[in-house]
């Protein structure tokens, strides 16, 4: 099954981090507690995913052996 794309190519790094700025822009809006904790939460991990990613993805990384 082919994958829909929106006639413009964006990267796995630019998405994770475009939807960190939104969660993190939903929080801002939102008094304390545990729904603005969740979205916090999440944009953390989506920072991470990111790093793995770069990592994952970089020319220095060595196949296990």
């Amino acid at each position: 099954m082919a994958r829909q794309t929106s006639g413009h190519s964006s990267t796995l790094e630019f998405r994770l981090a475009q939807e960190a700025i939104n969660l993190r822009t939903q929080a801002k809006g939102m008094p304390l507690g545990v729904r603005r904790n969740e979205l916090l939460r999440k944009a953390r991990q989506i920072d991470v995913a990111g790093e793995v990613n770069k990592w994952l993805t970089s020319p220095g990384l060595q196949a296990p052996s």
